[in-house]
């Protein structure tokens, strides 16, 4: 059986950071990636391939429909698979603020779309891979969060409750997987200078206080979320699970 690892949102950050972990230790990649340049996803896949696994990128909305379909079956057509890892790393949604001038605010449209790309899709995508008998023994599904679940900042009420809600659906995950021996967890990272980040407004502030409370003095790099992901690898138990994994160094227990 070869084992392969589904990540959504593998084209930067801590989502590629896991696929080139993942790759040298010889699991193959299929990544989903929306806004990225071609030859920038080339340039990922020329490096991913070298550790002589098969590599697989897509660019794709992954709460479309059916393009998850059409992914999941090209996954069933590589034969006696297990996907092995799947991550869910979108950081993809609204950024404003839920009260002040009406064209400036969080309406319903802005609202959904934050919950289904950061959160929703997460169950729609282990509803269709537990069905294809893609998920078994040993599979992992991991979520990456972030102290948000539960602060809030200026203008990120929206990812903010996207946050807590892919924690509940990884709880919820958990509990109902873990007859078929399948973990989930979500990884709570702690600040960490990525593209996503950088969009944020107020982000100047919240990498000044993170470099100040964290006990290393330095922020969370996305090889720190690979190097658990790493450790799963290993790891062919389901015991471990419906945990939100502090992935900061000690930030968020001294910020």
């Amino acid at each position: 059986m070869k084992d392969w690892a589904l990540i959504l949102g593998a084209s930067s950050g801590i989502g590629a950071e896991c696929a080139k972990r993942l790759a040298k230790n010889g699991v193959n990649i299929y990544g989903l990636y929306l806004r990225k340049k071609k030859s920038e996803i080339e340039s990922l896949k020329a490096e991913l391939s070298q550790y002589n696994v098969e590599v697989i990128y897509k660019k794709a909305n992954a709460s479309n429909d059916e393009k998850r379909m059409e992914i999941i079956e090209e996954l069933q057509s590589k034969g006696n698979i297990r996907v092995k890892m799947f991550i869910h790393s979108i950081a993809f949604g609204t950024l404003k603020k839920m009260i002040g001038e009406k064209n400036e605010i969080l309406d319903k449209r802005s609202i959904d779309m934050t919950l289904d790309t950061m959160s929703n899709n997460l169950i729609y995508w282990s509803q269709d891979l537990y069905e294809s008998k893609l998920l078994t023994k040993g599979s992992h599904i991991i979520a990456m969060t972030s102290a948000g679940g539960r602060k809030n900042w200026q203008s990120y009420g929206a990812i903010s409750l996207a946050k807590a809600a892919i924690e509940s659906a990884c709880r919820q995950l958990s509990i109902e997987l873990a007859p078929y021996n399948v973990a989930v967890n979500a990884i709570q990272a702690g600040v960490t200078d990525t593209a996503a980040l950088r969009k944020i407004p107020g982000n100047d502030i919240m990498v000044k206080n993170a470099m100040e409370c964290n006990p290393h003095n330095r922020l969370t790099l996305p090889s720190d979320i690979a190097d658990v992901v790493d450790m799963f690898l290993s790891y062919n138990s389901s015991w471990m699970t419906g945990n939100i994994i502090r992935v900061d160094g000690g930030e968020d227990i001294t910020g």
